[in-house]
């Protein structure tokens, strides 16, 4: 069984595909939800403000990021080529980073989201993606992967990204791979949404 795939969460030997959460209101109910949680907190936080898949999230260590700063590059492995990639920060992930490893002793060769057994797994993640969406009542399929897909759709809706640039950063054939991975309607195409930083 794959840890996880392109588009989809594998749960319990089969896979679903899961959605972003479309709207801001959600997200900031989610940020609310946990915000006592540094580790929770920076993980949703660090993983709708990027591209980072599921996999590159729960492999961070600390040493690669303690000292990083607004725009900055974080350097991970690809998953699909193998090849390293970097991944700029933005203000609010880099805030987060900063808050968590205040909340903590982290050395440098810690992952930065540790779990009872050492580093937090891809089910793990899914699992709580899945529970948070739930208790804001977000109906719909939600996983590890609705975390990047958010950061794309956001991306693409609020920000004006083509969808073309977008299938770059997701390392995607084309741009009609892109609008089906982030579950993009014809109908959401047609409208105007101007939303603020996530």
């Amino acid at each position: 069984m794959t840890a996880e795939l392109d588009e989809n969460d594998d749960i319990q030997g089969g896979s679903q595909k899961v959605e972003p959460i479309r709207k801001i209101r959600d997200i900031k109910a989610i940020k609310a939800l946990i915000k006592d949680s540094p580790r929770n907190s920076t993980l949703f936080t660090l993983g709708i403000n990027t591209n980072l898949t599921p996999t590159e999230l729960v492999h961070i260590k600390v040493g690669q990021i303690r000292n990083v700063n607004v725009g900055q590059l974080l350097t991970v492995t690809d998953e699909k080529t193998g090849k390293s990639r970097g991944v700029t920060l933005n203000r609010i992930a880099t805030q987060s980073i900063k808050s968590l490893l205040d909340s903590a002793e982290y050395d440098d060769f810690d992952y930065l989201f540790r779990s009872q057994r050492g580093r937090l797994i891809v089910p793990s993640v899914h699992r709580l993606v899945a529970k948070w969406c739930d208790a804001v009542n977000l109906k719909g399929n939600f996983g590890s992967h609705t975390l990047r897909k958010t950061w794309g759709y956001h991306q693409h809706f609020a920000f004006g990204v083509e969808l073309s640039k977008l299938a770059q950063y997701f390392n995607h054939a084309s741009p009609k791979q892109t609008k089906e991975y982030l579950c993009i309607t014809d109908a959401e195409e047609d409208k105007d949404i101007f939303l603020n930083e996530l």
